[in-house]
């Protein structure tokens, strides 16, 4: 090996790390392999990334190995984005990461102008994905039903565990079985389910039963832990009472097509490390399943 002197070394060094980031700046960095375990798509809803911004969230998926996610609206608001550039442009950060945006995640509110339902669809279009999700109270499912036939995308409505210091009208939010079914009924074949297990678990619910029942009518899946005390709190993936481990096996079984979707509740400020441990314990009972 020849000798070379200290600054010649740092020299080195540095056009080392110009090439690199010169690389990236023309999107030649390294592309994620898909994070696909037991022929089950694997990604995170970026609520999960609550404190983050669309760089930071990708940089720590990319660190983690998550090619998927389903976009949260907090990062991707309708109501700001107001042109077709503010979907495009969020879009094309995604592909030079590797990462594809399995779903669009709007949470509409009861007195949603049309206005804003038609950017959101739309700006689905934009994102490339044919998947909404939305925590919706039932008076609303046939006005997004319109839209989902306008533009030919699936919207999975998303349940809750309410509790009993729930003060609102249960009858109107979706919280079990049957909520689902009463929405559904007479409805396009768009209007589907985005099951999340956690809250469907604490509530009482069988989600490995309904998943196996109604897989072909679930275009989205939150996977996270709940415990059975009587706050239903979070936990790192495995220390709670959600049968992660069962609803892995029965996505096997059934062939899932959907994103399973990572949320991770706690550690918020940096779920970074919270993610790559429930990522860890999935992917190991998807492919010991």
């Amino acid at each position: 090996m020849p000798n070379i002197t200290r600054r010649e070394f740092t020299a080195g060094l540095a056009g080392a790390a110009a090439g690199l980031a010169a690389a990236r700046a023309h999107g030649k960095e390294k592309k994620m392999r898909p994070s696909v375990f037991g022929g089950v798509l694997v990604g995170v809803q970026s609520y999960t990334f609550r404190k983050f911004d669309v760089d930071r969230m990708i940089a720590a998926m990319r660190s983690v190995g998550l090619s998927s996610v389903e976009l949260w609206d907090g990062h991707l608001d309708p109501a700001k984005a107001t042109t077709d550039a503010d979907f495009t442009s969020v879009r094309r950060k995604f592909d030079a990461a590797g990462i594809k945006v399995s779903a669009y995640c709007v949470n509409f509110k009861p007195a949603s102008t049309d206005e804003l339902i038609e950017r959101s669809f739309r700006g689905a279009g934009l994102l490339g994905t044919s998947v909404m999700t939305a925590s919706v109270q039932k008076p609303i499912v046939p006005r997004l039903d319109a839209y989902c036939v306008k533009h030919k995308v699936y919207l999975g409505l998303h349940n809750h565990w309410y509790g009993p210091s729930f003060k609102g009208d249960l009858s109107q939010e979706f919280d079990g079985p049957e909520d689902f079914e009463e929405a559904l009924k007479g409805r396009s074949r768009y209007m589907s389910i985005n099951l999340d297990i956690g809250h469907f678990s604490a509530s009482g619910h069988d989600p490995v039963a309904f998943i196996r029942e109604h897989h072909d009518r679930i275009v989205s899946l939150h996977i996270k832990d709940r415990n059975d005390d009587p706050a239903r709190s979070y936990t790192r993936f495995g220390l709670g009472k959600t049968p992660i481990r069962e609803v892995a096996r029965v996505l096997k079984q059934v062939h899932y097509k959907y994103a399973a979707n990572l949320e991770f509740e706690i550690e918020e400020n940096d779920p970074t490390e919270g993610v790559r441990d429930a990522f860890a314990y999935f992917k190991k009972a998807l492919e010991s399943a």
